[in-house]
């Protein structure tokens, strides 16, 4: 079950539109094909009623309603009535799993709990809806009051529920504990379908499942991209390499689509996925040491069962320092070259001088620096932007006016856009669409100052494009932002000039052996 759209949204500064959120339902539901979602929390706001509303009535009319679940309240059937009213059908109903929560917050005896719970479960019964329980706090509940676990068990092990939900809502627990507490359920309980909910405060939420999954539980709550309160919840992509890779179990999760739900959340959300986050981060399926390069050449000595193409996404090997003769040559085959062995110890000795002075290579840089180590004239650019001048008024959309030359003929186009980048880059497709050139799209952009910058520090902005379904980025380094990008384009009109149609060619006839 994912909870991305519930406890997931609970993470500091994240707070979904309700067609977000009905994007993201829809994706998890029918694209990657998660078995439940849990998308909202009664009674919390308008915006939350018109998110489940609308999400409900896209499940309803493709026969998944009953896999669309909300967290309600244990408050007589103020929670049932909102969420009959927006269209729900399942009920997640928050119960107290430990006796301290039990009397602390609540201040009733477990008895009475136990009966407020039923006289909701048969209002949910007779409303025709679903009831699952969670045990709010269930992991201190086994820690420090076990006896009063197994009473709320027993209390409501013959009513109308048909999951019974196991929180670590803390994030307290390891992996042994996990382990000791699931297996008392369910040897306890067998007749009873267990799903288990971790908290990462001690980023042992993965960790905790593989453990709750060898005891017996029968579900488990993610979110994309580990969202959630405080540390987060456990990532549904890491969750998925653990139970297909290490447990051997099969899931109906749509693998390709992985990455996809990942960059829509990180959109929708606003929070950046870590470039090291197993699966999705985007260093993860990139070696950097130029023996594992070496290694990967010889027998892919260095591949797990992790394998890009899985999750929809290539291996990379990154240029700096670090690299060896086997990284330049792993990244000439995205070019389709094979340089002669004296012109390859030549591009990594200067590819290795680079790392040494921080500085960021990337793919795209390496025709250009061939090029310019083989003494090659196909460094020179052929396409130069000349002129542009950029106006941003109050009130009035920015403009920008771009003069660019092209193998010695100027073009001159004006455009206006949301922002003075946006109006650069429509006067730059007029001109490209006037001439038949195929333009790139942008598909993501970065800027970063360094730490402490003030207003006057360099920024550096780097451009991810994609042309032909071929993705690489450019990067410009300027004081203003708006003329980094400006850099960064007039690097991309190269390559894409250069690149793709004459410098593998001219470095194929000149270098090649």
């Amino acid at each position: 079950m994912d909870t991305t759209l519930r406890d997931g949204e609970q993470m500091q500064g994240v707070s979904y539109t309700p067609v977000e959120k009905l994007h993201i339902a829809r994706f998890l539901l029918a694209d990657l094909r998660v078995d439940r979602i849990e998308v909202a929390s009664a009674r919390v706001s308008s915006g939350e009623f018109e998110g489940l509303k609308q999400i409900t009535g896209w499940a309803r009319g493709n026969n998944l309603h009953e896999k669309v679940e909300v967290l309600g309240f244990v408050d007589g059937d103020l929670s049932l009535n909102w969420i009959k009213e927006a269209g729900g059908k399942v009920i997640n109903l928050l119960c107290k799993g430990s006796l301290r929560h039990l009397e602390k917050q609540l201040r009733k005896t477990p008895g009475q709990h136990a009966t407020d719970i039923k006289e909701i479960v048969r209002k949910a019964e007779s409303a025709d809806m679903q009831v699952n329980i969670y045990f709010e706090d269930w992991s201190n509940g086994m820690i420090s009051s076990e006896d009063y676990v197994f009473y709320m068990i027993d209390s409501l092990k013959n009513e109308k529920i048909k999951r019974f939900m196991l929180p670590d809502t803390l994030g307290i627990l390891n992996p042994d504990q996990t382990y000791i507490f699931c297996k008392k359920m369910t040897e306890r309980y067998p007749d009873l379908h267990f799903d288990f909910h971790p908290h990462n405060d001690y980023d042992l939420a993965v960790a905790n499942i593989f453990s709750a999954v060898k005891a017996g539980v029968k579900g488990v709550h993610t979110t994309v991209n580990g969202m959630g309160e405080r540390a987060g919840n456990a990532p549904l992509s890491s969750v998925i390499g653990l139970l297909h890779d290490h447990m051997d179990i099969e899931t109906g999760i749509n693998e390709l689509e992985i990455t996809k739900a990942s960059r829509l959340v990180e959109t929708f959300s606003g929070i950046r996925i870590p470039v090291n986050k197993p699966v999705i981060g985007e260093n993860v399926f990139t070696q950097t040491s130029g023996v594992h390069a070496d290694g990967d050449c010889k027998d892919n000595l260095y591949f797990n069962n992790l394998l890009p193409e899985r999750f929809g996404r290539k291996r990379t090997y990154a240029l700096g320092k670090q690299s060896g003769k086997a990284t330049i040559r792993k990244n000439l085959e995205e070019y389709g070259l094979s340089l002669n062995p004296e012109s390859i110890e030549k591009i990594t000795r200067r590819v290795i001088e680079l790392g040494d002075k921080k500085e960021n290579v990337t793919n795209a840089d390496l025709p250009f620096i061939i090029a310019d180590v083989l003494g090659s004239n196909t460094s020179d650019y052929k396409i130069f932007i000349k002129n542009y001048a950029l106006s941003l008024s109050y009130g009035l959309k920015p403009s920008a006016s771009v003069q660019i030359e092209i193998d010695g003929t100027v073009y001159q186009e004006t455009s206006s856009g949301d922002g003075q980048y946006d109006a650069f880059m429509k006067a730059l497709r007029i001109i490209y669409d006037g001439l038949g050139k195929p333009l790139p799209l942008l598909t993501d952009y970065q800027v970063s100052i360094p730490p402490g910058g003030k207003t006057d520090a360099l920024v550096e902005t780097v451009i991810t494009w994609n042309l032909n379904d071929r993705e690489f980025r450019t990067k410009g380094l300027d004081a203003d932002q708006t003329e980094s990008a400006i850099k960064a384009t007039e690097k991309m009109l190269n390559i894409v000039e250069n690149n793709e149609f004459n410098i593998a060619e001219k470095l194929m006839i000149n270098n090649l052996h």
